[in-house]
Order: structure tokens, then C-alpha cells, then sequence
């Protein structure tokens, strides 16, 4: 590397590889260009937002093991209370990027939900590891599953209380699309809350929901309290769907382009790291349980992301389909087809009121440029397409390809 950053080469080609992509540059003179200083982040010092959840982890980790340093930026992981929270600072900037809700980023790009402005998602940072837990007090009615919910709720005919974490976000989408699963229509026949992912456990514990929708700790940790029992993983909604994202403005991405590129090369790094061994995800989990970020026992998260699951009534299970943060290089992609789901399920719910140009959207927002930039430097591989293909647990299968009428085809809907 000392050979590197001796060798001279002229400025006008230092300057044509700094440009958008710098195309067709040999991998080898994009690394001299950017250790001659060419593509240097020009924001040294960044804010990132993230909640109290697992799937902070590769945020948190790109700062506490010192990768961000090697790409030339120094993350400052900052704690928010509430999804509502995030949304406004990322807004308003008082945070350069946050760990965020993939469907809050596209509402806030639309105007749904909060205060509209152009918005960018620059990588997926996990698949799966969400849950929906319900009540042990529906549990001891029969209540452990979906199809015994709807026999409850059609039994007893009272109001159902159901809690997700913001009204644009995953959860929400994941308990509507469970519920309709099971002939339970979300917005008729039950009463949804929004409740910040800290704050369920306690709120379970005081009986103001029968269930609830959250990423991990918070699903495992009601089993250890005993309030709490898991219905259903998210991943057995979807497999392998994405979750969280490394959110920001699009007017960040335009003024700071390598500071973009730098910390999703970081955060790139940091989840392959954790997804290497069992002693990195041991770490992580010590790491992030502490009061400075998720503030739990370890106990709470170091099982779920290994896979081990319980249901909190006796059964346990090996789940290959865990909280996965690189995945081998699967995980991190933005898909295309991953965020025009979300805008199928809006405009399912109700949230939007006519079909988006939802190809167009989902372009502007998944900065797969400043994406495929951050791979190289982080030497991480590169899907074949923008598009993929997933059966969720209704059989109902999504491509991306006619999102309209997939949105149109569900029986349930607003």
C-alpha cells in the first residue's frame, strides 16, 4: 500500500476516475485514486440514528471495532426514542443517516405519514429476525398461532388491541399481511396502536395490547418476562425480506457523494463481520446489549440471532432463517422489487390512495449507484439483477413485475 500512495499519476486521470461511478476505471487505479485522496469523504464525522433493536448491530459495530476510520469516516451511533423521532431528524437534519424503517423512508419520500421530502436508501441492512408475539393471555384461550387467533376473535367479539412501530414501517406491514392471512382484516377488525419498540414489553405487561409486531430483543424478552408468547416469525411471513435499511435525505447524497458511498462501504464491512463466526456474533451481542445502545441482558439477543428459538410454550426450534446481516453478501443489496412491496402494501392499506409510478419511486430512493460504489470498495459481491423473487405465506408470489395488480389482487385490503 506504501507503493500506492507513492505512485503519481496525472490529475486529469485522478479526476476522470472521481467522477459519477467512475466507469470503466480498473479496480486497481480506482483504489490509487482513492488513496491519493480524489474520492475522500467530505463529511469526516457522521450522525447515525438507530432505535434499540438487534438489527442496529452493523451500525453500531462499523463505529465500535474502528472500520468506519478505515473509509475515512467516524460514525457516531445515536440513540432515538421513537421511529417518529428518527423520521424528524433525518428531516430536519440533526442526522446524517439512520438505521430506519424501509417502509418510513418511502413514506416520508411520498408524504405519507409525516412531512413529505426526497429521501434515499443506500442498503438493506438485515433480512428476517422480527416477530409477532401475542398475549399469554390469548395463549391460554388457544390463541399461539394465527388460524387460533381468529377462532378467539371470532369467539369472543370484543376489540382486539394490536401494536407495530410506526404506520408506514415493516411491522405494520408484516402484522397487516399476517393477519389477512388469516382472514383477520387489520383495519376492521381489530384496533392497531403505534408504539415505540422499547416500550412494548411493558405496555404487553400492562394489558394496553393483545399483541404486538417488533424486531428483536423485544419478542424474546416477553417470553423471559412471561407475558409474551411468539406466533409467528416474520421470516416465516417472508423468508429471507428485507427489514431495516441505512436511510438519509436525498439532498445528503448529492452534497456528501463520498461521504455516502464511505459509510455504506463501513457498515458493508461491519455486517460481514458479524455474520463471519459465533464469536463475532457473541461479541456484537455484548456489544450491543449495553446501556449506550440496546440496554437488555444478553441473554435477550445473543439466542435469536444464532437461530435458537423458543416459543415461550415449550417448543423450540433451530431456524435457518434467523437475523442474518451479510447473508454471504445476499443480504445487502437495495432491491428495487424490496421497496415497491412496500408501496403495494400503502397502497393496499389504504396509506396510499392511488397506485405510484412504483418502478420510478423505488429508482429515485435505492441508490443502487452509491450501493455498487461502497461493494467494490468493500469487496462484497453484486446481485445479477435489481429484481427478485419471493412466495410469502399466503402463497401469493412477488416479483416486482406488475405491482399494481398485485396490489389490486388481495382479498383483504382497505
Amino acid at each position: 500500500m506504501t507503493d500506492l500512495l507513492h505512485t503519481r499519476i496525472p490529475r486529469r486521470t485522478v479526476l476522470q476516475a472521481a467522477t459519477v461511478g467512475a466507469v470503466g476505471v480498473s479496480p486497481a487505479l480506482r483504489a490509487l485514486v482513492h488513496a491519493q485522496g480524489s474520492d475522500a469523504p467530505e463529511k469526516k464525522e457522521v450522525r447515525i440514528g438507530f432505535i434499540p433493536l438487534t438489527d442496529c448491530a452493523s451500525v453500531v459495530m462499523a463505529s465500535v471495532l474502528g472500520i468506519d476510520q478505515k473509509y475515512g469516516v467516524k460514525i457516531i451511533p445515536t440513540k432515538e426514542a421513537s421511529w417518529a423521532g428518527v423520521r424528524d431528524k433525518l428531516v430536519n437534519g440533526e442526522l446524517d443517516f439512520a438505521h430506519v424503517l424501509y417502509g418510513l423512508v418511502y413514506g416520508v419520500h411520498l408524504g405519507v405519514g409525516g412531512p413529505k421530502k426526497d429521501m434515499a436508501v443506500l442498503m438493506t441492512l438485515n433480512h428476517n429476525g422480527q416477530a409477532i408475539t401475542l398475549s399469554r393471555k390469548l395463549a391460554d384461550k388457544g390463541a399461539v398461532n394465527g388460524a387460533g387467533l381468529a377462532q378467539l376473535m371470532a369467539k369472543e367479539r370484543r376489540e382486539y388491541t394490536f401494536a407495530q412501530t410506526f404506520p408506514t414501517g415493516t411491522h405494520a406491514m408484516w402484522l397487516y399481511y399476517w393477519l389477512a392471512a388469516h382472514g383477520i382484516h387489520p383495519l376492521k377488525d381489530a384496533k392497531v396502536i403505534t408504539v415505540p419498540p422499547p416500550q412494548m414489553v411493558a405496555n404487553m405487561r400492562v394489558g394496553n395490547m393483545d399483541g404486538f409486531c417488533v424486531g428483536e430483543p423485544w419478542n424474546h424478552r416477553a417470553i423471559m418476562d412471561g407475558i409474551g408468547i411468539t406466533a409467528t416469525t416474520t421470516q416465516a411471513i417472508w423468508k429471507d425480506h428485507p427489514e431495516k435499511v441505512l436511510g438519509t435525505t436525498a439532498d445528503f447524497v448529492q452534497k456528501y457523494p463520498n461521504t455516502a458511498r464511505a459509510v455504506t462501504a463501513a457498515i458493508l464491512e461491519a455486517s460481514r463481520w458479524i455474520d463471519e463466526s459465533l464469536a463475532h456474533k457473541n461479541q456484537m451481542a455484548e456489544t450491543i446489549a449495553g446501556k449506550a445502545y440496546v440496554n437488555t441482558s444478553v441473554d435477550a439477543i445473543n439466542q435469536r440471532i444464532l437461530g435458537r428459538y423458543q416459543d415461550g410454550l415449550g417448543k423450540t426450534w433451530d431456524d435457518p432463517d434467523h437475523m442474518k446481516f451479510y447473508g454471504g453478501g445476499a443480504v445487502n443489496f437495495p432491491y428495487l422489487s424490496d421497496g415497491m412491496w412496500f408501496l403495494t402494501q400503502h397502497k393496499r392499506w389504504g396509506l396510499l390512495k392511488n397506485h405510484p409510478d412504483y418502478l420510478g419511486v423505488a429508482k429515485a430512493i435505492n441508490r443502487t449507484d452509491v450501493y455498487r460504489q461502497a461493494a467494490t470498495a468493500a469487496k462484497a459481491p453484486l446481485p445479477a439483477s435489481d429484481m427478485r423473487s419471493h412466495k410469502l405465506v399466503d402463497g401469493v408470489v412477488w416479483d416486482g413485475k406488475d405491482p399494481a395488480k398485485y396490489a389490486d389482487g388481495f382479498k383483504l385490503k382497505a
